[in-house]
């Protein structure tokens, strides 16, 4: 009784015969002609995949949350796809960064089939691009314009997906997208094959099957009347179950909006399921250590120096102070910037050659309760100039020989080798706090200026306290160690060289500026000098191990201020007793994560990773829309906590800028 079948010829010839190749053409150039990049959710870009590596998971969607979905589609006159390929959009826009997504959709293919194209059988599915711009649009605005352009598509139902491929601005051969939806009509359930009055059982078995699309994520969306079934195809280090909880959260989200609030903007929508959301925003910023967070940095070398006052507290070229010796030279200092005026958040410049002299001017000015403001004595005349006009220190310490470089300046000048006799007589006890807190300026140091200006970026006490604290936990410092200070004082990580030591009991070796710069010269001052801690860039190891450093048993190595490659790290590994991959911007203080580099394989991706966040410091990874990106996704890097500096000096709208709320904290 049924009727005649078609041949699929007529398919064919409806498919190239219906719409001209220059009406198909026209669309996708007006749909697709500015995407010039991919949407490749989670870095997925394989687009010609065979299915191999894919794992599936189902999920069926809360009957109380598909109830209302129909009732918002019935009432907004639209179709329950159309939520589906918004809420879809949704995720892909998190899952790749960006807020204007393409990807397929699959079409029946019939409904531009012809006349009799149900009587016809053969493959008549089709897979086109579906382009989903989510930027401020609310959510009822979001839905009708994805059933506007849904019902667009169908007239193109049987354009080539190459020619709309072609009509993009992503070049070949990378993929215009990665992602496919498959929104079905599956019926109530499968019906068990019979036949016949008594309904005996036809000759036909189903023994199994397997579905596999060429892409690498591709979600399908049964529909069964009712209710509605999920399933995700993904690689299985992207997690099959994370992207259905993603799919769910992200239609709970927007049946919700557009129910209480059809004006909201759909990228504001939560897409992460909570226990996704809580674990990269709360479990992996589980970081919270005691400190000292109520002293300053001085304070709690003041504290050492009652512990151990006749350690040896600094050496440079053989000369030494003890911990008393070094606390009473810095005390006197300070007592003589007190009565100039130095006090909580007074600027001090300091440029000296390194030296034991160095030191005292550093701790002279904190305990004054003055910021310092280094000044490499090596700095060009003009950059010099140009940081001490822009920090207006109220004295500048120096030396004599370094004097003339500031011809021209009104700041006073103090030559701490010609002018020490003038307040050699003043007291040696410790200044008393007069006012000082934790989150008063430390130091004003000033970027590279590579990217323009350079910027004085403001760091106080208490971002200090915290990262001198925790580095001594990971360490494992001890009164026994020698830390190497090597680096210059105009770049941060000099803070930990020269203080980390002086909280510890243990003692700072300070290298001449040739050792520094100089990769055998940092090598003999090694073999010269045994340190048990030294830090240095990727740059400076490699050059060091390349010299023929031979590394020593008890040395423990941090490495910092650029990426460390793979192989570098394990040539470095195999020479010292433990390595650390450190990062951190100057506006966090030094160094905001830390990485244990082991003796085993350094990772696929030929580089060692920046880590966990220190004590007390909470690291985010977020998409344009400051909303947190599911794990494994790109983003842009966001650090907060203890350590975040108070701002860029005079500069208020950069401040504004960079530094901004943390809405995850609380």
């Amino acid at each position: 009784e049924l009727p005649a079948p078609l041949p699929f010829r007529n398919y064919v010839a409806q498919a190239r015969l219906g719409v001209s190749r220059a009406e198909h053409e026209a669309y996708f150039r007006e749909l697709l002609g500015d995407v010039d990049e991919p949407t490749a959710p989670f870095g997925l870009m394989d687009a010609w995949g065979d299915g191999s590596g894919i794992v599936e998971a189902r999920q069926a969607v809360d009957g109380g949350l598909a109830a209302r979905l129909r009732e918002s589609a019935r009432r907004l006159g639209v179709s329950a796809a159309s939520v589906f390929h918004v809420a879809w959009a949704q995720v892909l826009a998190r899952a790749s960064g960006r807020g204007d997504v393409v990807f397929g959709t699959l079409l029946f293919g019939r409904m531009q089939g012809g006349e009799g194209s149900d009587r016809a059988l053969g493959p008549f599915m089709n897979t086109l691009p579906v382009r989903v711009p989510l930027g401020s649009g609310g959510a009822e605005s979001s839905v009708r314009g994805m059933h506007r352009r849904l019902a667009e598509l169908l007239r193109h139902e049987h354009a080539s997906l190459a020619l709309a491929q072609r009509c993009s601005g992503v070049e070949a051969p990378a993929p215009l997208f990665t992602a496919a939806l498959n929104y079905r009509h599956a019926g109530t359930g499968r019906q068990a094959l019979r036949s016949g009055p008594d309904r005996a059982p036809v000759a036909m078995q189903r023994i199994g099957g397997v579905e596999r699309t060429n892409y690498p994520v591709t979600l399908t969306v049964d529909d069964r009347g009712e209710a509605f079934g999920l399933k995700a195809q993904v690689p299985a280090s992207v997690g099959p179950e994370r992207v259905c909880a993603m799919v769910h959260r992200a239609l709970e989200g927007l049946v919700a909006a557009l129910e209480e609030a059809p004006g909201r903007a759909v990228r504001h929508i939560e897409v992460l399921p909570p226990a996704e959301r809580a674990r990269v925003l709360e479990e992996w910023n589980t970081t919270g250590a005691a400190y000292p967070g109520s002293s300053c940095l001085h304070e709690l070398f003041e504290a050492q120096v009652r512990r151990t006052p006749g350690a040896a507290a600094v050496v440079f070229e053989g000369r030494v102070l003890t911990y008393a010796e070094l606390n009473r030279r810095a005390n006197r200092l300070a007592h003589h910037l007190r009565a100039r005026g130095v006090g909580p958040d007074v600027r001090v410049g300091v440029c000296v050659e390194r030296g034991l002299e160095m030191m005292e001017a550093l701790l002279g000015v904190l305990k004054a309760g003055g910021a310092y403001v280094p000044l490499d004595p090596d700095y060009p005349t003009e950059r010099l100039g140009y940081m001490l006009a822009d920090s207006e220190p109220a004295v500048l310490l120096s030396q004599a020989a370094l004097v003339e470089r500031f011809e021209g300046s009104t700041v006073p000048v103090v030559a701490l080798d010609g002018e020490a006799s003038s307040w050699g007589e003043l007291a040696e006890t410790n200044p008393e706090r007069a006012g000082l807190g934790p989150d008063h300026l430390a130091y004003v140091i000033y970027t590279s200026g590579s990217t323009g200006r350079p910027k004085g970026v403001m760091v106080a006490h208490r971002g200090v306290v915290n990262l001198l604290w925790s580095m001594r936990r990971t360490l494992g410092m001890a009164p026994t160690d020698r830390l190497l200070a090597v680096t210059t004082l105009a770049f941060d990580i000099s803070v930990l060289e020269l203080f980390l030591p002086l909280i510890c009991g243990a003692r700072v070796e300070i290298l001449d500026r040739a050792a520094g710069s100089e990769p055998a010269l940092l090598r003999e001052a090694i073999l010269a000098c045994p340190g048990t801690v030294l830090q240095a860039t990727p740059a400076t190891w490699r050059l060091l191990v390349d010299a023929g450093w031979s590394g020593g048993e008890a040395l423990r190595a941090l490495s910092g201020g650029e990426a460390l490659p793979g192989e570098l790290a394990a040539r470095v590994r195999e020479r010292v007793a433990g390595l650390w991959n450190v990062y951190g911007p100057t506006e966090t203080t030094i160094w905001s994560s830390a990485e244990p580099v082991g003796s085993g394989p350094t990772g696929e991706r030929g580089y060692v990773p920046i880590g966990r966040p220190v004590a007390n410091t909470r690291l985010y990874v977020l998409d344009g829309a400051g909303e947190p990106v599911p794990a494994g996704v790109a983003g842009e890097l966001y650090v907060g906590g203890a350590g975040l500096a108070r701002g860029y000096r005079n500069r208020p709208e950069q401040t504004a800028e960079r530094f901004v709320p943390d809405g995850f904290s609380g």
